[in-house]
């Protein structure tokens, strides 16, 4: 006869397949959209420059918004409230097809960022729970989950690039099978409500300092990520003389490292923990930094792009992990490191592109191996709220403070 223990042993191992089911669905919607922003171009009729601009209004929409999560889900309860957020961000990925000129593409950009960031704070808020409840690290595989949805997003937009299909049509019928896919998962995530007597935080919360300090960490984590991303291939072609070929498969080599290692993540740091391994992996990184300023051939910086994927991959797992353990209200703290990290992947391409303009996308690199270097000094902050555990190895039966878990 299953004792109550087993059964919340299984309970805790279905939140989890449901929470990184949420993260993969979100994952898909941004590979759905990235896909499809040339032929959104053409539709609307916009340059580059206004595409440019255009596309930092999903990060201005997600900065502006996330910090409302943590009222709507002390209102509705985790479970309802990411079921209603995550429909939001999936259903508006059919806004931006259907924009016919720059003003409105801004606007359904900004819907679009502002749901993707309200719903990105509620499932990392849950996973953070979740991870404090079965007692070991989760966080780096979520993360991995997300990347694995957005390589599935990619394939089918490529898909359907491919075959010439309306990017109208496309999205809609994807828009309506992940919404769909989205209520399903959100069923098996944990329902944690507030309790009667908790003070509501306000509407529009100020993240504490705490997670301030972590989400500078997540910063450096991000600039690197998202000037690698951007940049590598470009790199590789102007400053290494290297094909187009080469160069494109500079960018794919570095996104596949990112996912593999955030996936296998977890087992590193539940061997080393998140200090030991963001400081290595910050190492890791400035290594690849170096690599990349000072290669001598294509090969010696495609290698150090591949190092800084590896060492800054699960910095910002870690890094809400962190924050949601840093106070008694994780999503408000969530909300604050996640605002830091949308905002450092806004401005890392334009920055680096500013720089390299001023002098060469070598000094650029220089910067962000600087960067990377500053995980080494500032890995400590991580170890915020570390879990508790029992005398014989397994997690102290943590709840969040001030909630309660109507699913037990």
């Amino acid at each position: 006869m299953a004792t109550e223990a087993d059964d919340g042993v299984r309970q805790l191992r279905r939140a989890r397949i449901a929470i990184a089911a949420v993260f993969c669905v979100h994952g898909t919607v941004t590979g759905n959209f990235a896909t499809r922003v040339p032929w959104i171009q053409d539709h609307t009729g916009v340059s580059t420059g206004q595409l440019g601009l255009a596309l930092a209004f999903p990060a201005i929409g997600s900065s502006l918004m996330m910090p409302l999560a943590g009222g709507i889900t002390h209102r509705f309860g985790a479970r309802r409230a990411l079921r209603g957020l995550l429909a939001l961000w999936t259903l508006a990925l059919a806004l931006p097809a259907l924009a016919p000129n720059l003003y409105t593409l801004c606007a359904a950009l900004f819907v679009f960022g502002a749901t993707s960031g309200m719903s990105d704070v509620a499932m990392n808020a849950l996973g953070v729970e979740t991870e404090n409840r079965l007692g070991r690290s989760i966080m780096s595989g979520l993360h991995g989950m997300w990347s694995a949805g957005a390589l599935i997003g990619s394939t089918g937009g490529t898909l359907a690039a491919h075959l010439g299909v309306d990017a109208r049509v496309h999205h809609l019928v994807a828009a309506a099978v992940l919404t769909a896919l989205g209520a399903l998962v959100c069923g098996g995530v944990l329902d944690l409500r507030s309790a009667p007597d908790e003070t509501p935080p306000p509407r529009f919360a100020r993240p504490p300092r705490s997670a301030l300090v972590i989400g500078l960490v997540a910063f450096c984590a991000v600039f690197a990520e998202g000037a690698s991303l951007d940049w590598s291939a470009v790199y590789l072609r102007d400053t290494m003389d290297a094909s187009a070929g080469l160069a494109a498969a500079s960018t794919t080599a570095f996104t596949l490292t990112m996912a593999v290692v955030r996936i296998a993540g977890d087992k590193v740091v539940d061997r080393f923990g998140a200090v030991r391994t963001v400081r290595c992996g910050g190492v890791l990184a400035t290594v690849g930094g170096l690599a990349v300023v000072l290669a001598p051939a294509p090969a010696v910086a495609m290698g150090g792009f591949a190092l800084i994927g590896l060492g800054v991959a699960v910095v910002v797992p870690l890094a809400f992990a962190a924050a949601g353990r840093s106070g008694p209200n994780p999503s408000q703290a969530i909300a604050g490191v996640a605002t830091i990290t949308y905002t450092s992947g806004l401005i890392a391409p334009s920055t680096i592109g500013g720089i390299a303009d001023l002098t060469s996308l070598v000094v650029s690199f220089g910067l962000v191996t600087l960067l990377a270097l500053g995980l080494v000094a500032g890995a400590e902050v991580l170890r915020t709220g570390v879990r508790a555990r029992t005398a014989d190895g397994g997690a102290a039966k943590a709840a969040p403070v001030g909630s309660t878990d109507a699913a037990q």
